[in-house]
This record gives structure tokens, sequence and C-alpha cells, in this order.
């Protein structure tokens, strides 16, 4: 797998672009105009692609060259590190079809739900790696001597990737129009974020236009905001339509989409893609000046016909790399002072990060 062999084929995707080359060294107008940038790109899409993010290009080629080396062992290795039963401790090594993705929650103990869930697998793989400091959601490490340098390269991404996340923390929260642009940084510590590596075996077309199998269906991320680096393969796409918060009440179906409410996030090299979570939604209390949506997002067959081999057009293998953002477990999540007014008040009840993270998180394993 080359990490990125195609050309930059993300400019008519519709998402837009923000430069960050001006944060670090910028004066306050200059960091302003960045900010004001980002939540502007961030009001329709909820997605936005961020370019000199501070990352290096030879870094995230290393990060996934060290996914390909994971994916890429025997079965039996990676079950070394399996994911645990439920969906509680959400760390290690998921197989496809253990994880069924999707925008319900609900009673995880309701057997026909689940049984309607998974009748159609998800077919993918991920490793999910978080903080050494977080014991609530221990690391579950491959033996060392099966991927030599794995777990210290691994940590070593976590927390750099934690740095950039900060930033666009401070970037949200001027955008905004908060008076402190710290103002999230005591609630994100960085030890409940989330890195997620992701492999997307070859699979039929077929199978995945008739809908007998799924790659990843649509949901919002539930944390603060997401960062993730996609290869050239394509296959993201973006919810447009105008609908209903997912979060204003419980839902026991996915949000109904017809055939194209759906627009390509399409790979960009280097450029992280951003999207807002369900927290920050819930903080900026969406209708006001309608700021910060968390938009539906999947992943489908890849957009361009070359991307398919053979006589069963087998789709190429996907890889991405996304990095959850979210706070200290008992956080309440509430709306933000400067996010309502005597026209625009709360939308959603406070509440607590643990509690939404497993309400989300039930109906996702068995």
């Amino acid at each position: 797998m080359g990490y990125f062999n195609g050309p930059e084929v993300a400019e008519a995707s519709g998402i837009p672009t923000v430069d960050f080359a001006g944060w670090a060294h910028g004066d306050n107008c200059q960091r302003k105009e960045i900010a004001d940038q980002l939540v502007f790109a961030c009001r329709d899409v909820g997605f936005v692609y961020i370019v000199n993010h501070g990352v290096p290009s030879s870094r995230i080629r290393d990060t996934f060259a060290w996914s390909k080396k994971l994916f890429d062992l025997d079965a039996e290795e990676k079950m070394l590190a399996p994911h645990p039963p439920g969906g509680a401790v959400h760390r290690g090594y998921s197989w496809p079809g253990l994880e069924k993705i999707s925008q319900t929650y609900g009673d995880e103990d309701d057997p026909d739900l689940v049984r309607k869930l998974r009748a159609v697998s998800d077919v993918k793989e991920s490793y999910e790696i978080g903080s050494e400091q977080n014991h609530q959601q221990p690391n579950i490490w491959l033996p060392e001597e099966v991927l030599p340098g794995f777990r210290s390269f691994m940590n070593s991404f976590f927390w750099e990737m934690d740095k950039v996340a900060k930033v666009l923390l401070q970037a949200m929260a001027i955008g905004i129009g908060l008076e402190d642009e710290n103002y999230f940084m005591p609630f994100h510590s960085g030890h409940n974020n989330q890195l997620r590596l992701l492999h997307y075996p070859p699979v039929p077309a077929a199978n995945l236009e008739n809908q007998s199998m799924a790659r990843m269906p649509a949901h919002s991320d539930w944390g603060s905001i997401t960062l993730s680096f996609q290869d050239d393969c394509g296959g993201l796409q973006v919810g447009v339509v105008e609908r209903d918060s997912v979060l204003a009440k419980p839902m026991k179906v996915e949000n109904p989409h017809q055939e194209g409410d759906f627009i390509a996030a399409r790979p960009l090299e280097d450029a992280i893609v951003l999207n807002v979570g369900d927290l920050l939604q819930r903080w900026s209390n969406d209708r006001l000046l309608d700021l910060l949506k968390s938009t539906l997002h999947r992943v489908t067959l890849p957009p361009m016909q070359d991307r398919f081999t053979g006589g069963e057009r087998m789709t190429r293998a996907r890889h991405s790399i996304p990095y959850f953002v979210a706070p200290e477990g008992p956080t309440v999540v509430k709306c933000l002072p400067a996010c309502t007014d005597e026209n625009h008040p709360p939308k959603y009840r406070p509440i607590e990060w643990n509690q939404y993270m497993l309400m989300r998180a039930g109906m996702m394993y068995e």
C-alpha cells in the first residue's frame, strides 16, 4: 500500500480547507482570522480539511506503514490483543464483523434490535489505542516480539496528535466567541482520547452496492472533535442534508437518507480531516448562528472506477487513522453561556460524557 500514490483530488469535494500555517507564530488578529475560518467552515458541513497542521508528512507515512504492518499479521497474531467483550472497554483488535457501527442507541438487551443491526456485517478491522494512564480504558497490546516497536511508536504518535487537537480546540473557542481561548483545555487532558487504526479489506463492489455487506454505515462521532488521516483510496462520505439532530432524542433506527444526500470527502495528501463531534455540538448549542454541526458520515465504495480490479470489481484496501478527542469522563457538557440568549435557549440537557459514551457504545459490540 502506498499511503498516497494518487493525485490530490479533494478540490471538488465541497468540503472547505483551512490553512493553519500562520497559527503558531501569528498575532492575535491572525489567529482570530484562522479561528473564524475554521468555525465558518464547520457551519454547513461539519467537516473541514486542515493543512499545515504541524504533523510532518514523514510521520504520517510512518504511521500508515505501521498500520499496514499490523493488519498484515496473521489472524492468530492479531488475536493476541483481542477487543474485550461488550462496548465498555474500547481497546485492542476488532476483527471483521465484530463491531457494528450505526446511529442507533438504546437497549442492548433488545435481541430483535441487535439482530436487525447485525443482519449486515461491517467488513473492516480496527485497533484501538488510548493513554497508558487511562486505567478505565486499559490498552491491550500485542506482545512486543510480534510487532517490535509498534507500542512505542503509537504511544508517541498518540500524544503528538493530542498537541494538534489542543490547537484546534483553542481555535474553536476563539471562533465560537469565547473570551478564553483555553476554555476547553481543563476538560481535555488527552487521557480520554482514542487513536484508531482502520483497515477495510478488499470486497466485491457488488456486495456493497446491494448492501449485503457494509464498510462503515452512517453515524456521527460521539466526542468533541475527530481528526483523521486517510490514504488515497477514497470512500469517506459526508451527509449534507438538513436533519433533525441525533442528539435531541434517542433513536431506534438510522436516519433515513435519500440517494445523493452525501458528498465525497476525497483524499487530500497530508491533510487532517476534522469533523465536529456530538459534544461540541452540544456545547455550542448548534442552533445559535447555526454554528457547529455533528454530521453523519460513512465509508462506502471508492469514488473512482480505477479503485476496482478484476471481474468481480474488487475494491482496493482502504486504510485510515482517526483520532477521537474526548473530555474527562465525569465532564458535564452543557450549553456555553456565549452560545445562548433570549431567542436561543439551550437546546440540549446537560449530560455527563461517561454516560453518553456508554449509551452510544452499547449497541456496537456483543
